[in-house]
């Protein structure tokens, strides 16, 4: 606790405003950066509002403690207010601010649970309007006169959002905007007005505003707006509550236009869309090509292809509940082929399915993308950073080859040889570049032989898959060109990796020459047994060689060998009884006997 109190005197003993003369003359907090950073350092960067919410009653704990300002005793609760005169101690200011923090953080935790469980909607509104008496409470003591000027406007910015969050979570539509847009015209006056620093975070704040303003416009009656929303949506390429607020405003968009959509065209056959959540899936793809073609980050288009997904997600389930009847379905579903015509309700399963694994691939040849570029960012390493790895890479590509595996097992490709012909290729091609990034790996830890058979193996792939892109029918389109350029870029470089490869393996082992001759080293092995090794030894040049050793070791020998001879057991040997005499028996036993019983004969 004594390091807790600590770290909360040092943060504010920096909030002081002091004159040319290094007088104190009033007290300040800088609302801003202080909550941001508490949001970076305690939970909200991974979107845990709990966590942050124990963290702002912990501060606030601490903060009483320091100030000898406690609310009671541990038998009642006693409520005291923050006068004028305590304002002397800008921790003071801070205690109204991390309760408001801790009830918003509260209201969000709820909001974000209120998917499953709507009763939550109404608590988490009672704890915003919560955080707004308590904004409303430091706007005021902010207007004293002990407070510096830039405090006092942080002070009505934050109020001003707050309880603008308020009101855009109750759909009060006019007086949200109008709050929202004096809140970010207070931060953008502050911009221009303080250093470089502080200037960036307030342009960060008003461009986190900014979506909130165009959505209350867009609610009020501005239909325009809806386009700049959907730029605002590519450029932010975050998953937070305002976008998915958005998302479900282009979903809402969408759904006035599914009924133009009845039918689709696929590598030949009509497939008619019934299903609502199937066309509102395919109107989504459509205009998710144009926002991936519009977004300028990386970041951005992977979050179209995820906000993409989930609704692939819904489309896919819609179709199963339709064909759980279906014997074929359910054939298909144990990796089984039809036999016979495959249904149009299947095959627009099939589709949807297709669909799904190609923009998996396109958003993974994405996130590979923006894996190569942290490979070779200087400025990632000087960050201190997580470097991507060979291995990182490698593993993108082999989800890569088993999407593309799956497609040709899809129901409906069984007469189609094209699709096997072209995924082939297109699996050759990428297994070329996972090849390349395992003997990365290798040559990393100085495994030179497996990485040069790697590459060799990395060359046999890009030619064959190079060979079979110039057998396509579209050759010339934009997407196979693509391909061909990265094969033959890969080439090249792998044709130089692989005389690297081999010149490091052979600078490698000149080097462990160079140092074992220059090392001198007192070895106890005599030198019959290490005739093989060149190690400059003086001990072998004085009074006392060691060349054998003396005496000799004991060493294990062979016993002598024991001999049975088992061949008499299997040995018959002929009678000899008609040769052996047959003798009577003699002495006083036989007379006694011959006498007494007689002789037999």
């Amino acid at each position: 606790m004594a390091a807790g109190n600590a770290g909360v005197l040092q943060a504010n003993d920096s909030d002081k405003r002091t004159d040319k003369s290094g007088k104190t003359n009033a007290a300040g907090v800088d609302i801003l950066r202080l909550i941001k950073e508490a949001h970076l350092q305690h939970g909200l960067r991974h979107g845990d509002y709990q966590r942050y919410r124990s963290y702002c009653a912990r501060r606030i704990r601490r903060i009483r403690k320091s100030l000898h300002f406690p609310q009671g005793n541990k038998y009642k609760v006693q409520h005291k207010k923050i006068t004028e005169d305590m304002l002397k101690d800008s921790r003071y200011l801070c205690l109204p601010l991390m309760e408001s923090e801790r009830a918003w953080s509260y209201a969000m935790q709820l909001k974000s649970e209120a998917n499953t469980e709507p009763r939550k909607k109404f608590h988490m509104i009672s704890r915003l309007k919560k955080a707004v008496s308590h904004a409303d409470d430091l706007e005021k003591l902010c207007k004293s006169g002990r407070v510096d000027a830039r405090t006092k406007l942080e002070a009505q910015a934050y109020s001003s959002w707050m309880q603008g969050t308020l009101y855009f979570e109750q759909e009060n539509w006019k007086l949200c905007m109008e709050l929202f847009t004096k809140a970010k015209t207070i931060y953008e006056k502050l911009s221009t007005a303080f250093t470089e620093d502080l200037q960036v975070l307030y342009k960060q704040r008003v461009e986190e505003i900014a979506p909130n303003i165009r959505y209350c416009a867009y609610n009020i009656g501005d239909k325009s707006a809806i386009d700049d929303l959907m730029q605002m949506r590519l450029k932010s390429g975050k998953e937070d509550l305002l976008t998915s607020q958005i998302d479900d405003l282009l979903t809402q968009t969408r759904e006035k236009q599914t009924a133009t959509l009845s039918e689709v065209s696929w590598r030949g056959h009509q497939i008619p869309v019934k299903n609502e959540k199937v066309r509102l899936f395919l109107l989504s793809v459509q205009a998710s090509e144009k926002e991936i073609k519009e977004a300028t980050t990386i970041d951005s288009k992977i979050s179209v292809y995820e906000s993409m997904f989930k609704e692939c997600i819904d489309a896919l389930q819609a179709l199963r509940d339709e064909l759980k009847n279906d014997p074929n379905f359910k054939i298909a579903q144990k990796g089984q082929k039809i036999e016979g015509q495959v249904s149009k309700l299947q095959m627009l399963h099939t589709y949807v399915t297709y669909l799904r694994l190609t923009k998996t691939i396109e958003r993974n040849l994405l996130m590979i993308q923006n894996l190569e570029e942290g490979l070779h960012s200087k400025k990632q390493q000087r960050e201190g950073k997580k470097i991507p790895k060979p291995q990182d890479l490698a593993r993108l590509y082999e989800i890569i080859v088993q999407n593309l595996t799956d497609i040709p097992n899809l129901p409906g490709f069984e007469d189609d040889d094209s699709i096997q012909t072209e995924v082939d290729t297109e699996i050759l091609g990428y297994k070329a570049f996972r090849c390349f990034y395992i003997a990365k790996t290798y040559a990393s830890v100085k495994k030179w032989p497996e990485a040069l058979a790697l590459y060799e193996r990395v060359l046999k792939y890009a030619n064959q898959s190079l060979a079979g892109y110039k057998s396509f029918k579209d050759s010339k389109s934009e997407k196979v060109t693509i391909a061909v350029t990265k094969l033959n870029k890969l080439v090249q470089t792998v044709d130089g990796l692989k005389y690297s490869c081999h010149a490091a393996s052979i600078l490698d082992v000149d080097n462990l020459t160079e140092q074992t001759a220059s090392m001198s080293i007192q070895s106890k092995k005599p030198l019959i047994d290490r005739l093989d090794e060149y190690v400059t030894d003086s001990s072998l040049t004085g009074k006392k060689p060691n060349l054998v050793p003396f005496p000799p070791d004991f060493q294990p020998i062979a016993c002598k060998p024991l001999f049975f001879d088992l061949a008499l057991n299997h040995l018959e040997f002929p009678s000899l009884d008609d040769k052996v005499e047959q003798k009577r028996g003699g002495g006083i036993t036989g007379f006694v006997k011959g006498w007494l019983w007689g002789s037999k004969k």
